[in-house]
């Protein structure tokens, strides 16, 4: 991933890839580093793509940097970095730019439409969908279990859970749909749009979290469901038990944001495992792993990856070589 796509210039992978796609792959970098011990040049790689992308994002001034996008979701993946930023080196700036970054996004919540929870469009706040509030809350919970004493982020975290699991974003299949629909009086519903297997994982290390704080099972309980939804889902787990999302199968083919979303899943199903007696999951990622390795990756001994891990290899991106980097990392 570093040998291929990433930018010393820019302090990035891949520069002309969506910001938010270099967010995640630096959570995978991070989360290696975070179980392996490593540091040496990785934390200098670390250290200089902290330096360079805290400045204000391109196009949105109105941020004045610190990770502070023009929409809660891109603000989001960057602000959970930084806590584990704070987790691998104890420095409390870290931490205070992920509590910046909350307040930026917790402005964005609304109760007079849907009856609460974040817009992910800044510019229009005209949406609110899955993904961006299930990363407030998970920020929230991981920002409440990093500070002695707090109650304010736990409260914020536990008010956006159920508020998440009343806004009937799961659908009759137990998965999440993208986002909801507005009325003009303000009332919400599912809007049907795709099920996309990342809005599946964030949910879970959400939860992940929201445990550890409480040590409430019922999170455990939710994040099981539907996890269990995923892997019992036909569209979803296609290939003799192999994670695929949905634009694999389709001509056109997955988009670049649409690629790393698998990785996505495989980190925070991760997290729950851990939290679940037995290890339900591992299997599971385990003969991910070994499809993928056997089936999606290039030859040569360049170790490049495509999207579908059932094969075939056909070319490689940032998104589907952090997706993989992801799985690996979660079986660490």
């Amino acid at each position: 991933m570093n040998t291929t796509f990433y930018s010393p210039t820019d302090g990035r992978w891949s520069p002309n890839d969506a910001w938010w796609v270099s967010g995640n792959a630096f959570q995978s970098l991070l989360d290696y580093m975070s179980k392996t011990g490593t540091r040496g040049s990785y934390m200098d790689q670390a250290l200089q793509i902290f330096n360079t992308q805290r400045a204000p994002v391109p196009g949105w001034p109105q941020g004045e940097g610190e990770f502070r996008a023009d929409s809660t979701d891109d603000t989001g993946w960057w602000a959970l970095a930084m806590v584990r930023m704070f987790d691998l080196t104890g420095d409390q700036s870290y931490l205070n730019i992920s509590m910046l970054d909350e307040a930026y996004i917790s402005q964005y919540w609304s109760d007079s439409v849907c009856g609460g929870g974040v817009y992910v469009d800044i510019r229009a706040l005209s949406y609110k969908n899955a993904i961006a509030n299930q990363l407030y809350i998970q920020l929230c919970a991981a920002l409440h279990n990093r500070i002695p004493g707090d109650t304010v982020y736990l409260e914020k975290a536990v008010r956006g859970w159920r508020w998440l699991r009343a806004s009937g974003m799961v659908n009759n299949d137990g998965l999440f749909n993208d986002g909801l629909a507005m009325r003009e009086d303000g009332t919400c519903f599912n809007n049907g749009l795709p099920v996309w297997i990342y809005n599946q994982g964030v949910i879970l290390g959400a939860a992940a979290e929201l445990y550890r704080a409480t040590k409430d099972t019922s999170y455990l309980t939710f994040a099981r469901q539907i996890a269990d939804s995923v892997l019992s889902s036909k569209s979803l787990i296609q290939n003799d038990g192999i994670l695929t999302e949905s634009c694999e199968t389709d001509p056109v083919g997955c988009n670049g944001d649409q690629q790393i979303f698998k990785g996505i899943f495989a980190r925070n199903l991760a997290d729950l495992d851990s939290l679940v007696e037995g290890k339900p999951y591992r299997s599971f990622l385990e003969a991910n792993a070994r499809t993928a390795y056997s089936n999606d990756r290039a030859g040569g001994g360049s170790d490049l990856y495509d999207v579908s891990w059932a094969g075939p290899y056909v070319a490689s991106s940032l998104a589907k070589q952090a997706i993989v980097l992801s799985l690996w990392v979660a079986l660490i």
